[in-house]
């Protein structure tokens, strides 16, 4: 299969409608990464991303509306609540889980009774949408377990001959995929963080944070949402997180400069550094963290980085979700600073 690449500008847009309607995969911008795109309400062009993906059918897909109107249609029931968070942060990088309509087929939602649904705020993501008249699911556009994509150069990487056309939209401005909340009456269960925080979500409502966020699901546990899964995100590099100050991590990565050695830093990080180094935004600047976190964790593959070492972020705002990222792309191996322990 050949992969157009092209500008996400009226034509492609139209051309983009087109091939979603026929049932086939479009690689999408929006403000968070880039998406895999097909009809949310069609078993078989389902069947289809996770062919590209190379993703396990049981991973859930989010389903991407252009108005709040389109939600009545894919769920059974919605609590008050979601209309005040959907007035407060849609469009914008929140989804939200409700009970399914008849209308979902379980292709789509990884088998689940539930349906996880958001409004992008991205023109072409909006203007895809309207063009082709359907609910588009669409999970990040890269190779399963692999970092997503932020760039359409990276789509064009993992995807190149899977999918007919990428829509060209230029760099994503979150970063991380989005926030996944299950709403409840009176209170919201997060599990997955990304662009809309726990901080934000507090003014609306109580907030609890699933265990799965920081820590490892058990063996059989059902996966509720996209990136729960142990290991995922990650590159071909041996990702290994490191807590402590800004001293003991230049200290530690300095004492274990050998080839193939990288870490990504923040700038105020790389002047002491004996290693090649990811720039990794601003130091307590998780925002600026997030939007560069996936393309440097690509660019370690590209530089043949064997180990990349990474500061533990805090986990305050924004930086619960690069934390979250980047606990699965370590597949947690995290050392602690001072005393010298591997936690698997």
């Amino acid at each position: 299969m050949e992969t157009k690449l092209l500008a996400a500008d009226e034509a492609g847009i139209r051309l983009g409608a087109q091939l979603i309607r026929s049932g086939e995969v479009v690689g999408m911008p929006t403000e968070t990464v880039y998406g895999l795109a097909a009809n949310a309400l069609d078993p078989a062009a389902a069947a289809r991303i996770y062919k590209a993906k190379g993703r396990p059918s049981d991973n859930p897909l989010i389903v991407h509306i252009a108005d709040y109107a389109m939600i009545d249609r894919l769920v059974a029931g919605k609590p008050l609540l979601a209309d005040r968070l959907a007035e407060a942060f849609w469009p914008g990088p929140l989804t939200m889980i409700f009970p399914k309509s008849e209308l979902v087929p379980f292709a789509t939602t990884g088998g689940l009774d539930t349906v996880a649904v958001r409004m992008p705020s991205h023109p072409a993501a909006q203007a895809l949408i309207r063009e082709s008249g359907l609910p588009l699911a669409a999970p990040s556009a890269n190779l399963s377990g692999r970092p997503s994509p932020t760039k359409a150069s990276h789509v064009l990487h993992d995807m190149d001959g899977r999918i007919p056309l990428i829509l060209d939209g230029g760099e994503c401005q979150v970063g991380v995929e989005s926030t996944v909340i299950a709403v409840g009456e009176e209170s919201v269960r997060l599990l997955r963080p990304g662009g809309i925080t726990v901080e934000m979500l507090s003014q609306f409502c109580d907030v609890i944070v699933d265990d799965g966020v920081l820590h490892q699901l058990k063996e059989g546990d059902q996966v509720l949402s996209p990136g729960m899964k142990y290991k995922h995100y990650a590159p071909q590099a041996s990702v290994v997180l490191l807590d402590g100050d800004r001293e003991s991590f230049v200290r530690y990565v300095n004492e274990h400069a050998v080839d193939g050695v990288f870490a990504m830093a923040a700038e105020e990080e790389i002047p002491e550094l004996l290693v090649p180094v990811l720039p990794f935004g601003g130091e307590g600047d998780e925002a600026s963290q997030a939007r560069v976190l996936f393309d440097r964790l690509r660019e370690s593959d590209e530089k043949g980085a064997k180990t990349v070492y990474v500061r533990m972020p805090d986990q305050s705002g924004v930086g619960l979700a690069v934390l979250n990222r980047l606990l699965r792309a370590a597949g947690f191996h995290i050392i602690r600073l001072g005393e010298e322990e591997n936690h698997g």
